[in-house]
């Protein structure tokens, strides 16, 4: 992973933390990881709107856990 921007690493890096904590085993942990990898890359963007979009998209894949 050295040969990745700052940017790749740090959402990478993000989608394991949440993978580690969740673990394979329990429902949904894709979603719950895939959300936390949007959310680093989110600050990555300097398009506030696009940062948003990004967040919402973290959030309803959050939500569908509980539906």
């Amino acid at each position: 992973m050295a040969d990745h921007s700052h940017a790749t690493r740090a959402i990478v890096a993000a989608f394991n933390d949440r993978y580690e904590r969740c673990g394979p085993f329990d429902d949904n942990w894709q979603e719950l990881c895939l959300a936390a990898a949007l959310r680093a890359a989110s600050t990555t963007l300097t398009n506030a709107r696009a940062a948003d979009a990004l967040r919402a998209n973290a959030a309803e894949l959050e939500g569908n856990l509980t539906t």
